[in-house]
């Protein structure tokens, strides 16, 4: 009799496996959703810069992050705004005068436009510079001249981010390590 109910509870236990497993979906998709946000999230913080393989930027050991804006790019041969030609180096070297009129007139048009997007405050305009490292500084100083006589309050060197070894960080503030 015994053997009669033992035969009874494998028989339920074999139509209850029979059934086939089922998978829970709704945790797979929580988690897949939490991912997605997080990158989502995530990917908004960093600014992509135009790349060229013209213009290598000099190394800076700075900290701060670049915040959106207008983009000057300054090649051996070129000035460029938001990737527009703008102006030939030659022609803007040929010329007197510490304003780049060509330089001035684009970025006004870009400042027209930031009007029209509610930002109309002068100081909060913001240019990014982006030139070789090699460029001549009386170049440099009549493109930052030139952004400043268009109303841009804020100036900004694209610049390469370098790391500094704790040596030589001591050697540049002056303290021991």
């Amino acid at each position: 009799m015994h053997s009669l109910g033992r035969a009874a509870r494998m028989s339920r236990h074999h139509k209850r496996r029979k059934q086939g497993a089922s998978l829970n979906l709704v945790s797979m998709m929580d988690i897949f959703t939490i991912l997605v946000f997080f990158l989502l999230v995530n990917s908004s913080e960093v600014e992509v810069l135009p790349n060229t393989d013209t213009v290598q930027l000099p190394e800076s050991v700075a900290e701060t992050k670049p915040r959106e804006s207008v983009v000057v790019l300054v090649t051996d041969t070129e000035i460029l705004v938001q990737g527009r030609v703008i102006s030939r180096i030659d022609e803007v070297l040929g010329r007197e005068g510490l304003v780049i009129p060509e330089l001035r007139a684009e970025l006004v048009a870009q400042a027209s436009r930031a009007l029209l997007s509610g930002n109309t405050d002068a100081i909060d305009r913001e240019v990014t510079i982006m030139g070789d490292k090699e460029i001549p500084y009386h170049l440099l100083k009549r493109v930052m001249a030139t952004c400043t006589d268009a109303n841009y309050g804020q100036l900004s060197l694209a610049v390469l981010q370098k790391d500094l070894d704790p040596q030589r960080l001591a050697a540049v503030t002056g303290g021991g390590v």
